[in-house]
C-alpha cells in the first residue's frame, strides 16, 4: 500500500494495489474509488483532502493498525 499527497492540488491517494484502474466511481464528497478489472478495489482519492480533515497544515498522520487472523 503506498500513500501519496499533493499539497498543490490538496489531493490525498491510498493506492491499494499496483494494478491500473479499470473503472472508477466518484462518491459524494469528492471521494473517488478506482476499480481494477476484477472488480477488487486499487485505489482510493480524497479531492479537497484537508476539507475532509485528512491532512493539516503540519503534514499527514499514518496509523497503520493491523489485526491477529483470528480476529478476522
Amino acid at each position: 500500500m503506498k500513500i501519496k499527497y499533493d499539497q498543490e492540488a490538496d489531493i490525498l491517494i491510498i493506492i491499494l494495489k499496483d494494478e491500473p484502474p479499470q473503472d472508477a466511481i466518484e462518491e459524494p464528497g469528492g471521494i473517488i474509488v478506482s476499480y481494477a478489472q476484477d472488480g477488487k478495489p486499487v485505489s482510493v482519492e480524497f479531492l479537497n483532502a484537508s476539507l475532509h480533515g485528512i491532512v493539516n497544515k503540519d503534514g499527514i498522520d499514518v496509523f497503520l493498525q493491523t489485526l491477529k487472523s483470528a480476529a478476522l
